[in-house]
C-alpha cells in the first residue's frame, strides 16, 4: 500500500518543530533570585540565642538567654519578655522599658547581642535539625551541614523557606556554578523532599 508522501512529510516536520520546542525550554540553568533580608535589623526567632547586658545599675549583669518556642526569653527581676516582632534595637527598648516601669531601676543601659543564629534543615537529609548560621551560609552548606542528602533524596528541587514565600532550588545546578548557591538567612527553613524513585 503506498502512502501520500506529502501528509506524512507534514507530520513529521510537524513532530520536529513540537520536539524541538521542547528542547529549548526544558532545560533549568538558574535557581531562583531570593529576595535578601537585612541581616543587621532581622527580626529575633525562636532558637536565637541572645546576650543582654544591663549597665549603669548598682548590680550590672550579663545574662546569656536563648529566645524559646513562644518567642520569649526570661530576665531577673522583671521575669518573661516577649521578643515578638523585635528586632535587637526593638528588644533593647522594650527591656529598658520594663525595668523602668517596675521601677526596678530609675535608669539603666540595655545592650542586646545576639551570638547565635539557626535555619532549619529537614526532609531527605542525614540529621535534620538546626544548622548554625553564618554569614556565609548557602543551601548546599546547610545540606552538607545536615549530614548531607540520603540516598532517597530529590536534590533538584530543594524547598528553601524564607518568609512566607518558598523557592525550588536545584542543588546539582548549584554545585556546579557556585554562583546558583542562594545564601541563607536567620530563620529560612530548607527541606529536601524524597524522590519518587
Amino acid at each position: 500500500m503506498d502512502f501520500p508522501r506529502r501528509p506524512l512529510l507534514l507530520c513529521l516536520s510537524a513532530l520536529m518543530a513540537l520536539w524541538a520546542g521542547c528542547e529549548t525550554t526544558g532545560g533549568v540553568d538558574a535557581n531562583p533570585a531570593v529576595p535578601a533580608a537585612d541581616t543587621a535589623s532581622a527580626q529575633l526567632r525562636p532558637g536565637d540565642s541572645l546576650t543582654i547586658s544591663l549597665q549603669g545599675v548598682p548590680d550590672p549583669s550579663v545574662n546569656a538567654v536563648q529566645i524559646d518556642d513562644r518567642g520569649t526569653i526570661t530576665l531577673p527581676y522583671i521575669g518573661t519578655v516577649s521578643t515578638a516582632d523585635c528586632t535587637p534595637g526593638g528588644l533593647t527598648e522594650r527591656i529598658r522599658a520594663a525595668y523602668l516601669a517596675k521601677q526596678i531601676y530609675r535608669t539603666v543601659d540595655v545592650s542586646v547581642t545576639v551570638t547565635e543564629r539557626y535555619v532549619y534543615v529537614g526532609g531527605e537529609v542525614t540529621r535534620p535539625g538546626r544548622v548554625v548560621w553564618t554569614p556565609d551560609l548557602s543551601v548546599s552548606k546547610a545540606i552538607q551541614a545536615a549530614g548531607g542528602f540520603t540516598l532517597y533524596a530529590k536534590e533538584t528541587k530543594v524547598s528553601l523557606t524564607r518568609g512566607q514565600k518558598a523557592y525550588d532550588v536545584n542543588i546539582t545546578l548549584a554545585q556546579k556554578n557556585p554562583a546558583q548557591d542562594i545564601h541563607l538567612m536567620p530563620g529560612d527553613s530548607v527541606q529536601v523532599p524524597r524522590s519518587p524513585f
